[in-house]
């Protein structure tokens, strides 16, 4: 399994990011599936609808299915959250998985980084960090990547998982 990272503080550009490198990457012909993870409670169904209804009644997973798009929620309830690793076991097979957060994670990483945004640097402190996308010059012990270019960084995470 080929798992590569993005992580950054609020604001950083983590999102816009990752979906340029997906775009880019797709675009090349690899097949790739991303995973978000969020730091607070949210919903992708909304009050009323027949999936909310059923999660709210006390469903444990609500599977929702069209001919476009099939979307499977589970409630955890009071379980614990589930690991990145056992996440990763329930998505289809694919190239690469791009991962959004998890930081903690022993994953290979790219750190984004906006330097109006006055937060720190995370890689000084983290091996799993193998490069940085800054908006601003950096002098660090590991690539430094220009935030916007993403060709470039896709390069490097395709050349760093082997595809």
């Amino acid at each position: 399994m080929k798992i590569y990272g993005v992580v950054g503080w609020k604001n950083a550009g983590k999102t816009g990011l990752m979906e340029r490198l997906v775009t880019e990457i797709t675009g090349r012909g690899i097949t790739v599936s991303t995973v978000k993870h969020a730091h607070h409670t949210f919903d992708v169904d909304h009050p009323g609808k027949d999936s909310y209804r059923h999660r709210v009644a006390g469903a444990s997973e609500v599977l929702l299915a069209s001919r476009n798009r099939v979307a499977l929620m589970q409630e955890l309830r009071d379980q614990d959250e589930p690991t990145l690793d056992h996440l990763l076991t329930r998505l289809s097979p694919v190239d690469l998985f791009l991962v959004e957060g998890y930081k903690r994670d022993a994953h290979p990483k790219v750190e984004a980084h906006r330097a109006e945004t006055g937060n720190p640097l995370i890689a000084p402190d983290d091996p799993t960090i193998r490069a940085i996308a800054s908006d601003t010059a950096l002098d660090m012990d590991r690539p430094v990547f220009d935030l916007n270019d993403t060709k470039s960084i896709a390069d490097f995470i395709l050349s760093e998982v082997g595809l």
